[in-house]
């Protein structure tokens, strides 16, 4: 379900996903199947989104942000790609951000340009990534630090 409210311009959007109203979806994005995509967000286009992703409002997808399935993105979550923005400057490529099945951002979090977060590592509420997150690793704070690991099951 695409939403009459929404812009999506991408034809790469998997079956049973619902992009909710005022998105706006790129049309070099690719979007997997059954993700829900809330309201009031925006994918760029040189983004991939996996299987079974949800995207809660107010999230902004930039340019060089891969999300593999499972993931679970909390609302107004920020991505930056560009580590040293100027207005009417752009990099010549935008660095790739990873984010691997199964991990999950709090709300208000922050991810900085080139980190990969880790499988099923979990993201505490209004964290700012600064660099790479371990897999099964629970991150809070400004810097994230480690507080612990979740056990695999």
């Amino acid at each position: 379900m695409i939403h009459k409210l929404s812009d999506v311009q991408s034809a790469n959007i998997g079956y049973d996903t619902n992009i909710w109203q005022y998105c706006v979806v790129l049309p070099r994005a690719i979007i997997g199947q059954n993700c829900n995509i809330c309201s009031h967000c925006l994918i760029e286009n040189d983004v991939i989104i996996g299987n079974n992703v949800t995207i809660k409002s107010g999230v902004q997808v930039w340019d060089g942000v891969s999300i593999e399935d499972n993931v679970f993105i909390g609302p107004n979550v920020t991505f930056a790609n560009d580590k040293y923005p100027r207005s009417k400057q752009y990099p010549e490529l935008f660095p790739n951000t990873l984010i691997k099945k199964g991990a999950s951002i709090g709300a208000n979090s922050t991810i900085l340009p080139s980190v990969v977060i880790g499988i099923n590592a979990m993201i505490g509420a209004g964290s700012v990534v600064t660099k790479d997150v371990p897999n099964n690793a629970v991150v809070v704070g400004n810097p994230a630090k480690i507080i612990r690991y979740i056990e695999e099951k």
